[in-house]
C-alpha cells in the first residue's frame, strides 16, 4: 500500500489516574493498534489532548512512542499552533527519529483569512524537517482551509503531501478532489464519512474510532481502497452507533471510555474535558459487545 493510504490512527494518550502520563498503557496502545493492523499511526494529534501536554510532555511522548513503535509503521507527530513563529521554531527544533511526517492543523483562534493560512502554511514548509500534512478542522479552528488554498499550497510546496480533510463540506471535497495535484493527498478525518470520501478519491482516514476498532476498521477501509465498497458496507453499518457515541459527549473522552472497557488503557481525562456519563458508558460497553 502507498505511503498513507489506509488508516491512520490519531492517538489517544493515557494517563494514569492522578493525571500523569501512562507510558505502560501507551505501550499496550501502541500494540493493540499496529496488532489490530492499521496503517500508520498519529502521535500528538488533538485526541491526544495535546492542548493540555506541555512542552516536556510532548517531548517525552514523542521519543517514547518512537521507541515503542520501532518502525513497525509509519508513524506522522502531531505539531501545530496559533503562533505560527513559535510553530515553525518547533518543527525545526523536532527530533525526527522515527517519525515519516508532521500533521499540522490550521491557526486556531484567531481565524487567519485565506491568505493568512497559506502564508502560515509556507512559514512551516520552510522550516519542517519532514513532510507536513495538513489539517482543515473548521469546527475547532473556527476557520476552514478552502479547496483553492489547499490546491495552492500543494502546488507551491512538494513537502507538503496531503490535507486530513474533517470540514465535512462535500461542496469543498469535490472542488478540491477535481483540482489538487495528482500525488496529493486527501484523508478523511471524518470517521463517518471515511466510506463515502474515498468513494469520492479519498487515500484513507485519520480515525479516533480506530483506536477502539483497529481491525475493523482497517479491514474497512482496505476494501474501500480495493472498490469493494458493497464488502465493506457491512462493516461501515455495524459501527455508526458506535462513531456517534465516540463523539457524543466529547472526544477523546468517548474513545477512552472504549479503551477502558477493552482493557487497553484508562479513561482518565484532562480539564477542561471531562469524563462522559454512565449512561453513555452503557451504551458503549453495549455497542461492543454488538460489534465483536
Amino acid at each position: 500500500m502507498n505511503k498513507f493510504h489506509g488508516t491512520g490512527v490519531a492517538m489517544v494518550t493515557p494517563f494514569q489516574a492522578d493525571g500523569q502520563v501512562d507510558y505502560d498503557a501507551l505501550q499496550k496502545l501502541i500494540d493493540h493498534l499496529i496488532d489490530g493492523g492499521v496503517e500508520y499511526l498519529v502521535s500528538l494529534g488533538t485526541t491526544g489532548e495535546s492542548a493540555t501536554l506541555s512542552k516536556e510532555e510532548k517531548k517525552q511522548i514523542f521519543a517514547f512512542t518512537a521507541k515503542a513503535v520501532n518502525k513497525r509503521v509509519l508513524l506522522v507527530a502531531g505539531i501545530a499552533g496559533n503562533n505560527t513563529l513559535e510553530t515553525a521554531a518547533e518543527m525545526k527544533a523536532f527530533d525526527t527519529t522515527g517519525y515519516d511526517a508532521i500533521l499540522s492543523a490550521s491557526p486556531h483562534y484567531n481565524k487567519p483569512t485565506q491568505e493568512g493560512i497559506y502564508q502560515h502554511y509556507k512559514a512551516l514548509a520552510e522550516a519542517a524537517p519532514l513532510p507536513i500534512i495538513l489539517y482543515n478542522v473548521p469546527s475547532r479552528t473556527g476557520s476552514s482551509v478552502s479547496a483553492e488554498t489547499t490546491v495552492r499550497l500543494a502546488t507551491d510546496f512538494k513537502n507538503i503531501i496531503g490535507i486530513k480533510e474533517a470540514s465535512g463540506n462535500f461542496e469543498l471535497l469535490n472542488q478540491l478532489l477535481r483540482d489538487k495535484p495528482e500525488d496529493f493527498l486527501v484523508i478523511s478525518g471524518d470517521d463517518p464519512i471515511s466510506l463515502q470520501m474515498i468513494a469520492m478519491g479519498g487515500v484513507g482516514v485519520i480515525s479516533v474510532v480506530g483506536n477502539a476498532l483497529p481491525k475493523q476498521f482497517s479491514d474497512m477501509i482496505r476494501k474501500c481502497l480495493k472498490g469493494d465498497f458493497k464488502g465493506a458496507q457491512p462493516a461501515h453499518y455495524s459501527m455508526i452507533e458506535f462513531t456517534r457515541l465516540m463523539f457524543a459527549e466529547g472526544s477523546p473522552a468517548g474513545v477512552k471510555a472504549a479503551l477502558k472497557q477493552l482493557g487497553v488503557c484508562g479513561d482518565t481525562i484532562r480539564l477542561p474535558l471531562v469524563n462522559i456519563s454512565a449512561d453513555a458508558v452503557e451504551k458503549i460497553k453495549n455497542q461492543i459487545g454488538l460489534i465483536g
